[in-house]
């Protein structure tokens, strides 16, 4: 058993400091996930720094339409806001299939951002695993591959972010706020996280004493959205794909259209060549198809997860029909 300090600071710029003076230190909030990698043996801190007590818990409208979460907001209460219910629909159903209730209550939005791949090698300290020891070798490339990456792996990575919150805010062009030793910054979500490249044990940009403090989401741009999860059963389970979806249509044309993918990447994937494709078209299965094999052209599967490519398609073509289709009887949530 190892041992570990503990300490809980009364703000946020404290809570930084000592992060920022303790090289072995690292942030604690809902522990949903960092508490199965203590227990794993996949991380192994010297010194925990509590914020979950921190004010950092409100959802604030902002006057331009948008709003403001704070990092300790939790997964349920976020899910069931009548502001995020209203107004981000995606977001509310990209929560609710997260997880069980009882990890909802107890998740936070910071620590959800935050949460790292669910790659079975990762996890298994007996394996050789690149983003947990860098220069270790992929124990998943030539291994079990049904839930890995179809875009933008690398040789030295495979893995998938398993966010469901994420892949909602990246298409609703979120920004994730940042609290560091020289202040506050915004960073936007589809900046936030990295592709793994050859450093896959870094998840986002994040610098080690950076404390993520909330999420800024602009005003929605369409009454239309929602977020489809396909997933090996109905609960508790993470993506095999997952679209979160915004559309408007005005005359027949698509002329605004958010698109981002879940558990086919390293980060959540911005489908900018399918909303491309998109603009200007009249909705129809075809157009919908088109878009999916224009953002599909790039992907690189592996032995196992080449199914992932026509789940993907028919998931992008059935949430964008389920839009059209509410569109068309008037609805606007």
């Amino acid at each position: 058993m190892s041992s570990l300090r503990y300490e809980r600071p009364a703000d946020p710029a404290a809570a930084v400091a000592v992060v920022h003076e303790n090289p072995g230190a690292v942030f604690l909030a809902g522990g949903t996930n960092l508490v199965d990698h203590l227990k794993l043996g996949v991380a192994t801190p010297e010194l925990l720094v509590d914020v979950s007590h921190l004010p950092l818990d409100t959802v604030a409208e902002s006057a331009d339409g948008g709003i403001r979460v704070g990092a300790n907001v939790r997964n349920s209460d976020l899910a069931a806001h009548p502001f995020v219910r209203r107004n981000y629909p995606m977001l509310s159903r990209a929560l609710l299939s997260g997880a069980s209730p009882q990890l909802r209550n107890t998740a936070t939005t910071g620590g959800n951002l935050l949460q790292r791949t669910r790659c079975s090698y990762f996890r298994d300290v007996t394996t050789p695993c690149n983003k947990r020891e860098p220069g270790t070798g992929c124990s998943a490339i030539g291994g079990y591959t049904r839930y890995h990456a179809i875009l933008g792996a690398s040789e030295h990575c495979v893995a998938t972010h398993p966010s469901d919150m994420a892949v909602a805010l990246l298409a609703l062009d979120a920004e994730v706020l940042v609290l560091g030793p020289d202040g506050e910054r915004a960073i936007a979500v589809e900046d936030f996280y990295r592709l793994p490249g050859g450093t896959p044990e870094r998840d986002t940009v994040l610098e080690r004493d950076d404390l993520v403090v909330g999420v800024r989401i602009p005003a929605s741009q369409s009454s239309l959205s929602t977020y489809r999860k396909v997933r090996d059963r109905a609960s508790y389970a993470f993506a095999l794909v997952s679209v979160a979806a915004e559309m408007t249509v005005a005359d027949g044309t698509i002329t605004g259209c958010r698109l981002a993918f879940g558990g086919v990447a390293h980060r959540p994937w911005r489908a900018h060549r399918a909303e491309a494709a998109l603009l200007g078209q009249q909705p129809s299965g075809e157009v919908f198809a088109a878009a999916a094999e224009a953002e599909l052209a790039g992907a690189s599967p592996l032995d196992g997860n080449a199914y992932k490519i026509p789940l993907l398609r028919r998931t992008v073509v059935a949430t964008l029909r389920e839009l059209d289709e509410r569109r068309e009887r008037g609805e606007s949530a």
